[in-house]
């Protein structure tokens, strides 16, 4: 049979489709989270640094070790991203702010809604070449009450994407030619032309689309190695594979939890798959079916590798 026959074709799915199946993630630690995201491998430190947005708390954690801390930053914090200089910037409820991991303090940059106080920052990340992008949305999910911003860096802010309702997944692909986005409601994933010198976007197209019954909502995003997208599922209890040059779903990660927010890769070689979940507005009777929600889970040696995350330039 020739490899480009449609029944080759098909066979060489479902052998990967089983593979992805294999793929077990298990709890890192007891460490529960209302709204768990945002997971960012910090490779200078060996820890997995992840959020929980409602109670305003940067958790991190040092899988050889064990070793758990805490950073209260006493609001709700939707993304940060690890400074070259070690400390944290962040998109909070009242803005950009930079957060110092020593010391636990929060410096405050700017605020580009501070006449919107209904809204709050959810997920970002940053550039290749060390901007911070991230979004707002409505916290009460309004829809198109959100917009997207990049701080530049000299602390310059600017309003790149508006009218967004839940922004959540950021990557670039592996030219830095494209920055790939999702707005959850949308049900697709975007791509813009992307300008590494500017930081400026253009020609916005959609290269994914979500079967929201069959997977659940699309949330946090990231890239590997092969330029592939991974997505968290909310309510849909799992994480999955996608091609962004073909639309295709190449495989999916079962999790024991239905609110997945968002996933990393970490570890030494980058090839452990780091997932966030959240228990916010699950009743009790969702919970004893999923008592493990709001845990960060581990999928390890995944069998593929992700990047390193960039960092915000100070």
């Amino acid at each position: 049979m020739e490899v480009g026959h449609p029944l080759a074709h098909h066979l060489f799915k479902i052998f990967y489709m089983n593979k992805y199946s294999e793929l077990k993630p298990i709890q890192v630690l007891q460490k529960t989270s209302m709204l768990g995201e945002g997971p960012v491998w910090d490779p200078v430190q060996n820890v997995i640094c992840w959020l929980d947005i409602l109670n305003g708390i940067i958790h991190q954690y040092h899988p050889a070790t064990s070793v758990y801390s805490a950073i209260p930053v006493h609001q709700m914090i939707g993304s940060f991203a690890v400074c070259t200089n070690g400390d944290f910037i962040a998109g909070l409820h009242h803005g950009f702010a930079f957060i110092s991991r020593s010391e636990g303090k929060t410096q405050m940059i700017v605020d580009p809604e501070a006449d919107i106080t209904t809204n709050r920052f959810n997920d970002g990340k940053c550039d290749p070449i060390g901007r911070f992008w991230a979004g707002t949305m409505a916290i009460s999910e309004v829809l198109h009450q959100g917009n997207v911003y990049v701080l530049d860096r000299d602390l310059k802010c600017r309003k790149q994407i508006e009218n967004v309702s839940i922004s959540n997944g950021l990557a670039w692909s592996l030219d830095h030619k494209t920055l790939y986005y999702i707005d959850t409601p949308s049900f697709e994933v975007v791509a813009y032309d992307y300008n590494l010198t500017t930081g400026d976007i253009s020609n916005k197209k959609s290269v994914i689309q979500i079967n929201v019954e069959e997977d659940g909502y699309p949330d946090g995003m990231t890239i590997d190695q092969d330029g592939m997208l991974w997505i968290g599922h909310w309510d849909g209890w799992q994480v999955t594979r996608w091609n962004p040059l073909t639309g295709e779903k190449l495989g999916s990660i079962k999790v024991p939890a239905g609110r997945v927010t968002s996933c990393t890769f970490g570890g030494d070689n980058l090839d452990d798959l780091y997932i966030t979940t959240a228990r916010v507005g699950l009743t009790q009777e969702a919970l004893a079916l999923q008592p493990l929600a709001g845990e960060l889970f581990v999928v390890k040696n995944c069998g593929f590798k992700g990047l390193p995350a960039f960092e915000f330039v100070v």
